[in-house]
């Protein structure tokens, strides 16, 4: 695994360096600069470490966002989506970085994708098309249940379990009523649908 380490106390950064290729990392060392520092874009690093200095200004944190690799920042206050209060102990540190890799690896694993529909579940953002679709908690539940059992007929009493964990009661529309109004949203906007009914058996979703 190869980390680019954003030095920006030259101290801190040597003991972190020194912790980090003990621990079998290949880590290379760039000098943090105050004035309108560039992420670099460099696909090769598995992650980017930024320790920002005291005092340093705003972090333009757009600009890490939308990097290949995770970025975890290491301040005295929240910096970005993934960050290190500092002090800090190197466990810790050390802890944060092997979850952000594992993350990273798997991240490709938690994407699911049938024809334009993709669910993010690390994220939880929904999109069909290009689109974003606004869901809520329980609809992204169930989308993503009916995503990963595409192909599969799922039964009404198996949905309620799964989704509400509740027994289905045969003579309620409670899962249709919340299949109807997902439904508004992931396919009533397009022309191709993807959730199906299956007549006296429950729901599929899958291209036809």
């Amino acid at each position: 695994m190869r980390i680019l380490l954003v030095e920006g106390e030259v101290q801190a950064g040597q003991y972190l360096r020194r912790g980090l290729v003990e621990n079998g990392f290949a880590v290379d060392v760039m000098r943090f600069d105050s004035g309108g520092f560039q992420p670099p874009h460099r696909p090769e690093y598995d992650l980017l470490v930024c320790d920002v200095p005291r005092g340093a200004g705003p972090i333009p944190e757009t600009r890490w966002s939308s990097q290949h690799a995770p970025v975890l920042f290491l301040a005295e206050r929240r910096i970005g989506e993934n960050y290190l209060l500092k002090p800090f102990a190197f466990s810790d540190f050390l802890e944060r970085v092997h979850c952000l890799l594992r993350w990273n690896t798997d991240r490709a694993q938690m994407t699911l994708q049938i024809g334009g529909l993709e669910l993010d579940l690390v994220r939880h953002r929904a999109a069909r098309d290009g689109k974003r679709l606004d869901l809520t908690p329980k609809e992204f539940l169930l989308l993503s249940l009916l995503m990963r059992k595409s192909g599969e007929v799922l039964s009404r009493p198996y949905i309620a379990d799964q989704v509400w964990d509740i027994n289905f009661e045969s003579n309620t529309n409670f899962v249709d009523v919340h299949i109807r109004r997902l439904r508004s949203k992931v396919d009533d906007p397009f022309p191709t649908k993807l959730i199906h009914t299956v007549r006296g058996m429950g729901y599929v979703l899958e291209e036809r």
